[in-house]
């Protein structure tokens, strides 16, 4: 489904249709949808697990990433403006679908898209039954300002692999699903039309989210937990080095939400929706949303 906006640029929505109540996904910061909740190992994806359980399942690709439209900037020097699709950008972007979708929505983020979900539950918690936060990027005091970066970078197979693998614990078997990401790699590629252009061949993602986690580690979360009061799940992965033990006991303690819980999936890491945790990690989501049907 695409959703066009005037001057800005238009959203496309992944829809796995269910009867139940709905489920908005919303990506992290260097890959769409299609390559996340979407993504099929032996003919099973996340948002197939959750239409499973009777949910009715929207996936949002924001703006520069998968089958939305990319903006304008883009295409110029990637020095000549800001970072691009800020919390704030993203956040109106998630409000833009929910609007479509026409009812309050239960939302699962991942990774830096748990900034502009939490920014978005924050503002909008009428439009939010339960919010699940996969591997939330939480406040850090520790790390110097960040520098300027430009609007936009663009990301390699290459790239990808070794920050999905950085965090295994050297001699531990591979977790990834793909250890060498010999299907998600093309398709990760074949999600920009002009990716085969460069050399190597890359992706062009805009540069929002980057700058978002910097900040974040930076003092700068971007949205005040204490104004998110909807029930909210931490789920992450052991392995995990952005949602630490101290990110994720921090971030619990700073939601105003009276419901709460942070449940840690063995063997995983950030990544896990691609790993072999992915069973927790679904589980873990699905018995949440649940018990907002009660």
């Amino acid at each position: 489904m695409i959703i066009h906006r005037t001057d800005t640029p238009d959203l496309f929505v992944h829809r796995w249709p269910g009867a139940g109540q709905p489920v908005l996904y919303v990506n992290g910061a260097t890959f769409p949808s299609r390559l996340s909740v979407g993504y099929e190992f032996d003919g099973r994806s996340w948002a197939d697990d959750l239409q499973a359980a009777g949910f009715d399942v929207w996936a949002l690709d924001f703006a520069g990433f998968g089958c939305s439209s990319r903006y304008r900037e883009m295409s110029e020097p990637a020095d000549v403006h800001p970072p691009l699709g800020r919390a704030p950008v993203a956040a109106d972007q998630i409000a833009t679908v929910v609007q479509r979708i026409g009812r309050p929505v239960h939302i699962v983020a991942h990774s830096w898209g748990t900034i502009a979900a939490g920014r978005f539950a924050a503002e909008h918690s009428d439009s939010v039954m339960r919010l699940v936060l996969f591997g939330p990027i939480a406040w850090r005091d520790g790390e110097a300002p960040p520098a300027p970066i430009g609007a936009w970078c663009e990301v390699t197979v290459a790239d990808q692999l070794k920050r999905f693998v950085e965090d295994v614990p050297a001699g531990h078997a591979p977790v990834l699903l793909e250890p060498e990401l010999a299907a998600w790699g093309p398709a990760y590629l074949a999600s920009d039309p002009d990716a085969g252009r460069r050399a190597p061949p890359s992706v062009r993602i805009p540069n929002g989210p980057r700058a978002d986690i910097l900040a974040a580690h930076s003092g700068d979360l971007g949205y005040d937990p204490g104004r998110v009061c909807v029930p909210t799940l931490i789920v992450r992965g052991v392995w995990d080095h952005l949602c630490q033990d101290a990110d994720a006991g921090w971030l619990l303690s700073k939601l105003g939400s009276t419901e709460k819980a942070d449940v840690i999936v063995p063997a995983a890491t950030h990544l896990m929706h691609l790993e072999r945790g992915r069973e927790g990690l679904f589980k873990a989501t699905t018995d949440w949303l649940e018990k907002g049907k009660s």
